[in-house]
């Protein structure tokens, strides 16, 4: 399976301790993350993770979450999972020094393998009320995310059923 995580602006809260809460320091703004569980080649979404906050990183967000799949599931993730033991993360170059030839075609072979939970993202934020900043009430969020992978999943099961029927 795979695993990447999107983050969303949200309005800036008044009090000084809720934005601190919710400030990525990673985007520079305040946010609210989503983590996203997909079959291999985005075919579906597996799990959702919705409207944390936008401070937690995305391998505390996973850790956080972990109990809900089966314990000896391997993930592929991105860089921003590096020390999970079961997540398949790049390589990483080191510092002042280059990948081997090898080194970086594993990493190409691997974010092949990946793409597909980042066109299944890129798919969920066509919907402008999941990339633009969220300006509804903030504990609809959940609501609207979810009601938007629902569309998405629905498009996604019409597309595989009318490619199979041909």
């Amino acid at each position: 399976m795979l695993v990447d995580s999107a983050e969303q602006a949200i309005e800036r809260p008044g009090d000084y301790q809720e934005q601190k809460k919710y400030y990525s320091g990673k985007k520079k703004m305040h946010t609210l993350k989503n983590q996203f569980i997909v079959l291999p080649g985005g075919q579906d979404i597996v799990d959702i993770c919705i409207g944390q906050l936008g401070k937690i990183s995305d391998i505390t967000l996973f850790r956080n979450n972990r109990q809900q799949l089966d314990a000896k599931q391997r993930f592929l993730g991105d860089k921003a999972y590096i020390g999970e033991e079961l997540i398949t993360t790049p390589l990483k170059k080191p510092k002042k020094a280059e990948l081997s030839e090898i080194q970086k075609e594993e990493n190409k072979k691997l974010s092949s393998r990946r793409i597909g939970v980042e066109h299944l993202i890129g798919r969920v934020k066509t919907f402008r009320v999941a990339s633009d900043r969220f300006r509804l009430a903030r504990h609809r969020y959940s609501q609207v995310i979810m009601a938007v992978c629902g569309l998405v999943r629905l498009h996604l099961n019409a597309s595989f059923i009318l490619s199979h029927n041909i």
